[in-house]
């Protein structure tokens, strides 16, 4: 980890007090993030406002920082030195996915082949790094690399994979398949920080777990208004 923090040549540390601020703000933020998923996409059924919103928001905080110090965004994991490592390593666990995907999705009868599945899996890639770099990247990169912690790596993978889970409350097939998802991303994360092969894949097997396993179609539910479909 030392060697880690060496190599990425940040302008300032990452830990010393000025940052405490940041970390703080970045959980608060985390925390409305959360509550507002609730609210606008479950209970008032916003989802295509909340989530553009959350996106700009996030992004910008992202860019802010990059221009505050310039190595945050390697120690964060956006990055590309080691997205074909990374790509190795997650590439077999999500065409593993995929056919269990198709499995479920046979024996259930829910299996929804139509042609929107094409703009969600060109679009949620973005949604799903922002949501790996809330829930992985801050929660359980922060966790980990606090030179005070008490959690081992096991726990803190753990604590980050629940809250993740919950976050999809209250559809128990998401629930599950999010649970499994952030245990793997967890120790692959901590391990080889690379947001971006971890939010394409999100992206791409979350779409897919939708209109196979999920028998539900997001596009119509986000711009089906918009689009009078």
């Amino acid at each position: 980890m030392k060697m880690f923090l060496q190599d990425i040549k940040l302008d300032k540390p990452l830990l010393p007090m000025h940052q405490i601020n940041f970390k703080t703000f970045e959980l608060i933020a985390i925390i409305l993030t959360v509550l507002g998923k609730f609210l606008f996409m479950d209970y008032l059924n916003w989802r295509f406002p909340f989530v553009l919103s959350a996106t700009i928001l996030w992004c910008a905080y992202i860019w802010y920082r990059s221009k505050t110090n310039k190595g945050i965004l390697k120690y964060w994991g956006f990055r590309t030195d080691n997205f074909t490592k990374v790509l190795k390593v997650v590439l077999p666990f999500g065409l593993t996915a995929i056919l269990a995907f198709f499995v479920i999705g046979g024996i259930q009868g829910s299996i929804n082949p139509t042609w929107h599945i094409i703009p969600v899996l060109l679009f949620y890639p973005l949604w799903g790094s922002i949501q790996q770099f809330l829930l992985i990247g801050l929660v359980a990169g922060n966790l980990y690399d606090n030179p005070n912690r008490k959690l081992s790596k096991h726990a803190i993978v753990l604590f980050a994979a629940v809250l993740f889970a919950l976050v999809h409350y209250p559809d128990y097939w998401l629930i599950g398949g999010t649970f499994i998802l952030a245990i793997f991303y967890g120790y692959v994360y901590l391990k080889e920080k690379n947001l971006y092969v971890l939010g394409i894949f999100h992206g791409w097997l979350g779409a897919l777990f939708y209109y196979t396993v999920l028998d539900q179609d997001p596009f119509l539910e986000i711009f089906g208004k918009l689009l009078n479909l």
